[in-house]
């Protein structure tokens, strides 16, 4: 396949308009992606795609989710002798089993921590890289819930925002911190080991809320956020808290989403309305300098570096989803 491939760029259309997507973090299932429709409809999809030896995409599996999927997300990989799980978050956190060389794919469980009847919606979930056991999601009711996927118990559930939580992110190498960002405008991040305290780390001058929150994989001291409706991403440095350590200000319509090369600890890719895809070298931090770009046919909604394969970065925009190659 390496031998066949020449272009830098594949498409894959989708019968449908794509909301969630990730790669797979497995080194033996390259080029597979699971996507996740965003319909008005209560039935929504989760597709798993993958390219083939004819450099196609083709449907590899397919299942129904109830409402559009908030975020899809594979278990980083223990072994490649484990289950092959996919994490899908919108009224519950399920966690889908994926059957290798098989179609087949089967709902393994489904986690719900409500006392009550009334079930508050999950805006986004992560998946602990250092213990792939435990999982974290965000909900609008203000509050990010740790799971332990093996008991399928709530190891901690705690009010971490004075108003909707909209993403949470796993501090690398570590399996007890993790950050929030919400309606309330904050950045907030937590101990397991000490839940009675939060550090604000950030907080936007106007209260703006932040939608996103992506965590350095290779340098721990610097996260990046986006806030809503705002053509500029913030990058923060938790040493140095409640100013940030460099503003990106190269878009000129409002950022959808960003995302830490898994590889190097100074280059972040941002997409946006304006339909740019944008890699950021901030090797001389606080100067940063655009290192590449690419315009898209139409607004990108979501973007995914991948892990196993870091030359190679996911977006999707309409019903259309792309892999470029860095």
């Amino acid at each position: 396949m390496e031998e066949k491939r020449r272009k830098e760029i594949y498409t894959y259309q989708s019968p449908w308009p794509i909301y969630g997507l990730s790669w797979s973090s497995r080194p033996n299932q390259r080029f597979r992606l699971a996507l996740g429709s965003n319909l008005k409809d209560y039935t929504n999809k989760v597709d798993i795609v993958q390219l083939n030896e004819e450099n196609e995409f083709e449907v590899k599996g397919s299942f129904d989710h109830s409402y559009p999927a908030t975020k899809v997300m594979w278990q980083p990989p223990r072994s490649s002798n484990g289950p092959d799980l996919l994490g899908t978050t919108g009224d519950y956190l399920r966690l889908w089993e994926v059957k290798e060389g098989k179609r087949e794919v089967s709902l393994k469980s489904l986690l719900n921590n409500n006392k009550g009847d009334f079930c508050a919606p999950l805006t986004s979930f992560d998946w602990n890289d250092t213990d792939p056991s435990i999982v974290g999601t965000s909900s609008i009711d203000t509050t990010c819930t740790i799971w332990n996927i093996e008991t399928q118990q709530a190891k901690a559930q705690l009010i971490a925002h004075d108003k909707e939580v909209y993403d949470i992110a796993f501090a690398p190498r570590v399996t007890d911190v993790f950050a929030s960002v919400g309606a309330d405008g904050s950045v907030r991040m937590f101990d397991l080991r000490c839940l009675e305290h939060s550090t604000i780390v950030y907080e936007t001058p106007d209260l703006t809320p932040l939608l996103r929150i992506s965590w350095n994989k290779q340098d721990p001291n610097y996260l990046a956020t986006i806030m809503m409706e705002s053509q500029k991403i913030v990058i923060l440095d938790i040493r140095v808290q409640s100013f940030p350590a460099a503003e990106l200000n190269g878009h000129v319509a409002c950022v959808n989403g960003v995302s830490w090369a898994p590889n190097s600890s100074c280059h972040v890719c941002s997409v946006g309305d304006d339909r740019q895809a944008i890699i950021w070298d901030l090797s001389q931090l606080p100067n940063t300098i655009e290192d590449r770009s690419y315009t898209a046919e139409a607004e990108i909604d979501q973007l995914h570096w991948s892990s196993a394969q870091p030359d190679w970065i996911s977006i999707a925009f309409g019903s259309k989803l792309q892999i470029l190659r860095i």
